[in-house]
């Protein structure tokens, strides 16, 4: 689709067409840069950021973004149109290359566990919730990212991929991805995750993340938090199934200490639970109401994993323990 308006782009980033933190902090600066078409007063800027900021609450990369542009906006006299521009380009150039980055520090951890595994013969099981690639990033993706980078070496491995109710951006997204890029992988509900745990048949879950508090609390797709309480509960060869967020550091929301009690959790539309879309065996996309007519649904898009279920946090920078993200603190 081609988005050549403020007001077009507000509705890609609410209706998900534009989707993952990273991606959607890049599409909200070119929103700014698009306003600067229409008026590139000062004003004006502010008004569409307001109504950016307002298009999706929780992931802290739209925000950050936003305000980026805004700043170069308000230190800029002249030619405010094609310093917006720039500036926008500088941001996804910079989302390209920190992604890139993690998925070298990710591949890093991967083998280190991968030579350390009691059973040669074996894939290397990685578990992932929700789609963390390049669907959803500007290019490389950030859970994704260590994945690709491990079966481009050579590594034997395999992923788990949880569907990811109710927009199932797993089954629909990340197995795609996957497939696209050759990676062995196995789509399976969001509940039978536990039960692989259970079953030594998860190594390690690298997931990403819309905000990361500074004390390393992590907001995830919703049914995030449930695999982490999995993997924090269940041991692999002597150690608990290590638990990773992977993301840039843009995603790090400085100004929060408690994700539990200061992250806005997004309520979306109830019918992303009651109807569910897919392929039908024509080729068309169909929709089918999976609830009672009588029923109602709640549809809370996010949930918080407290940092003492989390074993690190992969940036751009290198992986840090959730307590020690403040060595890369702005």
């Amino acid at each position: 689709m081609r988005i050549d308006s403020v007001d077009k782009m507000v509705h890609a980033i609410k209706t998900m067409q534009v989707r993952g933190a990273p991606l959607i902090g890049a599409a909200a600066a070119y929103g700014i840069a698009l306003a600067t078409l229409e008026d590139d007063s000062e004003a004006h800027a502010l008004l569409v950021a307001e109504k950016l900021k307002n298009s999706r609450p929780t992931a802290v990369n739209l925000a950050w973004a936003v305000n980026r542009m805004l700043a170069v906006l308000q230190n800029t006299a002249t030619q405010r149109n094609l310093a917006a521009w720039r500036e926008a380009a500088n941001i996804v150039n910079e989302d390209a290359a920190q992604n890139q980055a993690i998925g070298q520090h990710g591949l890093g951890l991967i083998k280190q566990s991968y030579q350390n595994q009691l059973i040669k013969n074996k894939p290397f099981n990685i578990l992932t919730h929700c789609n963390a690639g390049w669907l959803a990033t500007v290019d490389f993706g950030t859970a994704l990212a260590p994945i690709y980078a491990a079966h481009d070496a050579g590594l034997n491995i395999h992923v788990w991929v949880d569907e990811t109710r109710p927009r199932n951006q797993g089954a629909f997204l990340t197995a795609w991805e996957l497939a696209q890029h050759g990676v062995p992988h196995t789509v399976i509900t969001d509940n039978a995750g536990g039960h692989l745990m259970q079953q030594g048949a998860v190594d390690m879950v690298i997931v990403g993340a819309d905000r990361v508090t500074a004390t390393g609390d992590v907001c995830n797709k919703i049914g995030t938090y449930l695999k982490a309480l999995a993997a924090f509960d269940n041991i692999v060869s002597g150690h608990r199934i290590p638990f990773y967020a992977a993301v840039p550091s843009p995603t790090i929301d400085w100004t929060m200490s408690d994700g539990l009690k200061e992250i806005t959790i997004e309520e979306r539309d109830s019918e992303e639970v009651t109807i569910i879309k897919g392929l039908a065996v024509d080729g068309s996309i169909q929709s089918v109401r999976v609830i009672p007519i009588e029923s109602s649904a709640a549809n809370p898009a996010f949930d918080v994993t407290p940092a003492r279920l989390v074993t690190g946090i992969i940036t751009e920078k290198g992986v840090f323990a959730p307590n020690a993200l403040k060595a890369i603190a702005p």
